[in-house]
């Protein structure tokens, strides 16, 4: 493959996989949760580093996810001392990410660690980091564990299908059902944190909370039933990918704010446009005689 292949590749599967967990996120109103552990996930990134001195490998993930799972359980801990959950996620995100920025400031020294790279990612450098895979031959590092994790995405959501949608709609009836609502909260967002740590090396947390937020939206504005809201998401996140990279190379400019601002555009089209919830739509229904 080429080198803009793999780079739409990567940002599309990027893409697929954040617009799928988008959904639910959307659906169970903790989507500002996603900015929450897109960006405190660098405080694993950075303790996993001091740990083990290196900028790559399992330990990364490993560290970031544990992040990204310290978020939730201090979110959750801290909505249960009835403070409103909005300024909870407000209170560890600004918290976390300010230790790690704080901890790369005065302990990382040369490492290819800082807050640029944390936010806007290397998404252009991906071809060049590969890994040799048997019966597949040489692939970028990034797109293998995005591949991977997409994989784990996809199983998941359909073993636990009917369990992701009751919580999500109605935690009461699926505590009152017998299904464990702390259990799938925490695997749940054990998903969302493995997603992000996948992504935010390759995008950044900015693209990874576009991905991970408007895709879900726009989805959301074109239809109520829930199957086909996460094949609409997923198929937006890899629209915003592709347009995106070339809105980025037409003008010069950053690849992944690019993909950003193209998730924007698909929600402004969708909130214009959609049958249902657009503001076309209400132009359109009949006005009823009086």
């Amino acid at each position: 493959m080429t080198y803009t292949a793999w780079i739409i590749l990567t940002a599309s599967l990027v893409g697929l996989s954040c617009g799928i967990i988008g959904v639910f996120l959307i659906l169970r109103k903790m989507a500002m949760m996603a900015d929450a552990i897109s960006h405190t996930v660098l405080l694993g990134i950075v303790i996993a580093f001091l740990i083990t001195r290196q900028v790559s490998g399992p330990s990364m993930l490993i560290g970031a996810a544990v992040a990204g799972l310290l978020t939730a359980f201090l979110v959750q801990w801290l909505n249960s001392l009835k403070i409103e959950q909005h300024a909870a996620i407000g209170i560890v995100f600004t918290t976390l990410f300010a230790i790690g920025v704080i901890l790369i400031s005065t302990s990382i020294g040369n490492a290819h660690l800082d807050v640029q790279h944390a936010l806007m990612g290397e998404i252009t450098f991906i071809p060049w980091n590969t890994i040799d895979i048997p019966l597949i031959g040489t692939v970028p590092q990034a797109t293998a564990l995005l591949s991977l994790v997409l994989i784990i995405v996809v199983i998941m959501v359909l073993a636990f299908y009917k369990e992701w949608k009751i919580t999500s709609f109605d935690p009461a009836l699926a505590a009152s059902l017998g299904i464990p609502v702390i259990l799938m909260h925490y695997l749940f967002m054990t998903l969302v944190s493995i997603t992000t740590v996948a992504s935010f090396d390759s995008v950044g947390a900015i693209m990874v909370v576009a991905m991970l937020i408007t895709p879900a939206a726009s989805a959301y504005l074109w239809t109520d039933k829930l199957a086909i809201m996460i094949v609409l998401s997923g198929s937006f996140g890899v629209i915003s990918a592709i347009l995106g990279y070339f809105i980025a190379t037409g003008i010069d400019t950053s690849i992944s704010g690019s993909m950003a601002f193209a998730t924007g555009l698909i929600f402004l089209v969708s909130f214009v446009l959609s049958p249902k919830h657009g503001i076309m739509s209400r132009f359109a229904k009949p006005v009823s005689d009086s």
